[in-house]
């Protein structure tokens, strides 16, 4: 089946902005790489800046979906377990060739006032993942699972930056211990030990 144009048009564009930036990137090189004019582009959005959030959008989306699948495939039905598979999703990111930063990360940096659209569309998707952390927190029985969320979060993101401007490949090992780290000062002792226990058989 053909691809819409519209959903080239996006992937495309996220292509083109992770990789060399959302405003170096023009509107023509977009509409280059997909082959249409700028009479189709006007079709589907108003403007580039239109296009940046859909692109935005998309990728919350995406990433979303690849965090709470893999929660679902290698969490298993330990609470500890889950908070963990997030850990798992974030070394795939990293160590993908194409790994470039967080493209969240990237757009508020290039759009670093705190009203702009790419700035809002941005930081909703640090919100929902940060929602979603504190689901997985709540779950496993955090006495404070909106506490736990944002210290979880800090240190993802801490690890998303640390491996895009040092390169080290060592930053999953450190987000790993400090991870272990916070989920024996935020869940129930007996718990974690009875799942560390688990975890080493």
């Amino acid at each position: 089946m053909a691809v819409p144009t519209k959903e080239r048009l996006t992937e495309a564009a996220a292509k083109r902005f992770y990789r060399d930036g959302f405003r170096n990137v023009g509107l023509d090189q977009v509409l280059a790489d997909v082959g249409i004019s700028k009479t189709a582009f006007y079709k589907h959005y108003e403007s580039k800046d239109d296009l940046v959030i859909a692109v935005l959008e998309e990728r919350g989306r995406w990433l979303e979906n690849a965090f709470r699948e893999m929660v679902r495939v290698a969490g298993g039905n330990s609470g500890a377990g889950r908070l963990r598979a997030l850990v798992d999703t974030v070394e795939r990111i990293i160590d993908s060739d194409e790994f470039q930063g967080c493209i969240f990360v990237n757009a508020s940096m290039e759009y670093p006032l705190l009203h702009e659209p790419a700035h809002q569309a941005a930081a909703r998707h640090k919100r929902t993942i940060e929602t979603l952390v504190e689901e997985l927190a709540a779950g496993a029985g955090a006495a404070d699972p909106v506490a736990m969320a944002r210290e979880f979060c800090l240190i993802l993101e801490g690890c998303y930056v640390t491996r895009h401007v040092t390169g080290d490949k060592g930053s999953i090992g450190v987000l790993r211990r400090v991870v272990e780290l916070l989920l024996a000062a935020h869940l129930p002792a007996a718990a974690f030990e009875e799942e560390c226990a688990a975890g080493a058989n």
